[in-house]
């Protein structure tokens, strides 16, 4: 069956989608096509290495094959990078045979820089800086004359050369989507058929987030918005995915159309709080008088994308899921020194300090438990949740002790203590449901810390490590650290839990 734009209709595609596509801390996303492979990125804010990159061969089932910024010389995060600074919203595409990825880095020395590629897990190129571009969100697209535009929040647009970085006139203002909404954003511009298009997000990236689109003849405009914008968002309704927006269009082989975007899950009480972040979603897209429609958002979820349960460290190089705070320096973590085992050697004193050496992986379930084995005979570390430097719970051991670390905004405590004689021991954490499921004031989780063998030192309440209470952009991220000294770790395990 052919929708008016000659491409097949797909009423029955969302419902074999499990949404997310990509869970946990995956927001911004943007995906291209080439011949039958998808290739999508996300935004990773202060964490190193940067920008996430996955394949795909049908939408839906993701592996990450790289990450595109993962060398000092693309990126460079100072401790005074705030935390959700740093790398904000790429677009990536492909043109002309390479892959292109433009980005916005939020620090000092940054702006908007621009990558290029043969293949997309990497190597990327060193970035070609734009300094006549200013704003977030930056996109790209080419004329059928080989001119490169560039777009960005607000929502402006001015020609560049994507090469050297030059950029040609002043920023043009396109569009500022719908009367009264807040920040138009995320703009993304496509030729499809006798239009082009400009789809953006708008209405902030809290539970008023939507997609809206406009079409012009040119890509410089003018522009007219579509009658039924916004075209996607799930604001003042009972979803179980809200915040929805952020989207990049795609076409399958097929000729069928969809659409990736941002969304979370709340839970709990009111106002309902999300801890894994933003993450990355699919919904089908048909045509309807020359405007997109889009359809259902499955919610049915897979419950986190394929990644490896558990790292023994046995490899040189790490997993290209593994991200540290602003940097990396090789010095303070490897795999190298202590074979089979991964050493870190501590910075700032604790996960408070900007400057902490840690390692972690972004949570991608509801429920799940991480175990680490870790030797803190000459130095003092242990495993970690961590949203920001002012919200964070830790276990922690050296120095023949251990303890439950908690730090809510401005109150940093131990909740628990335990002594243990020096040497090895299996680390935990384990989140588990409210302790009142369906009271107003319900958390969304809670998460017990412990040491394996032993019942649990402490649990704790989860609403504290959401973006409703610490504010941001980003999700928990689970992880090792060191505190003070030389800190190794034999195995690090993470699971999903029923």
């Amino acid at each position: 069956m052919k929708g008016p734009h000659g491409v097949p209709d797909h009423p029955q595609a969302a419902a074999t989608v499990a949404n997310p596509v990509i869970a946990g801390f995956h927001p911004d996303p943007s995906v291209c096509r080439v011949g039958d492979d998808y290739y999508l990125a996300c935004s990773s804010f202060e964490y190193f290495p940067g920008v996430p990159v996955f394949h795909s061969r049908d939408l839906v089932h993701w592996t990450q094959i790289g990450n595109a910024l993962e060398r000092p010389s693309q990126l460079r995060l100072s401790a005074d990078t705030l935390s959700s600074a740093g790398v904000y919203a790429p677009t990536l595409r492909h043109h002309d045979g390479r892959f292109w990825l433009i980005v916005t880095v939020v620090a000092d020395g940054g702006g908007n820089m621009l990558f290029t590629a043969a293949d997309p897990a990497g190597p990327w190129s060193d970035p070609i800086r734009l300094p006549g571009l200013p704003g977030i969100d930056p996109d790209l697209a080419w004329d059928d004359y080989g001119t490169c535009w560039c777009t960005v929040a607000g929502v402006g647009q001015v020609r560049i050369d994507p090469r050297t970085g030059e950029t040609f006139g002043e920023l043009h203002k396109l569009w500022s989507g719908t009367p009264g909404a807040a920040a138009p954003e995320a703009p993304h511009l496509y030729r499809i058929d006798d239009y082009w298009y400009l789809l953006i997000a708008e209405g902030g990236t809290e539970r008023g987030h939507g997609v809206s689109i406009a079409r012009g003849p040119a890509p410089d405009g003018p522009f007219e918005p579509c009658p039924a914008n916004p075209i996607l968002t799930h604001r003042s309704t009972g979803h179980p995915v809200q915040n929805t927006g952020h989207a990049d269009l795609v076409q399958a082989p097929d000729g069928s159309w969809w659409m990736v975007l941002l969304g979370v899950r709340p839970r709990g009480g009111t106002p309902g709080w999300h801890v894994l972040g933003r993450e990355t979603f699919l919904a089908p897209v048909t045509w309807v008088d020359g405007w997109p429609v889009v359809g259902e958002l499955a919610s049915g979820t897979p419950d986190g994308s394929a990644v490896a349960d558990r790292d023994d460290f046995d490899l040189a190089e790490l997993q290209a899921y593994w991200i540290s705070v602003r940097s990396r320096p090789a010095d303070r973590c490897t795999t190298k020194e202590r074979p089979g085992w991964l050493t870190l050697r501590a910075r700032g004193p604790s996960l408070d300090d900007p400057d902490v050496t840690f390692l972690g992986r972004r949570a991608q379930h509801l429920k799940w438990r991480a175990r680490t084995l870790i030797d803190p005979t000459r130095g003092r570390g242990g495993l970690a949740v961590r949203l920001d430097e002012r919200h964070h719970y830790e276990i922690e051991a050296g120095d023949g002790r251990v303890q439950v670390i908690a730090r809510i905004g401005s109150v940093r405590t131990v909740v628990a203590e335990h002594p243990f004689p020096a040497g090895p021991l299996v680390l935990t954490v384990q989140t588990g449901g409210p302790r009142v499921p369906g009271e107003a004031r319900a958390e969304p989780d809670t998460l017990s810390f412990g040491i394996e063998g032993l019942p649990a030192l402490a649990t704790l309440d989860g609403r504290y490590l959401s973006t409703e209470v610490a504010g941001g952009f980003t999700g928990r991220v689970i992880g090792m650290y060191a505190a003070t000294g030389t800190v190794h770790f034999d195995w690090f395990d993470y699971e999903a839990m029923p």
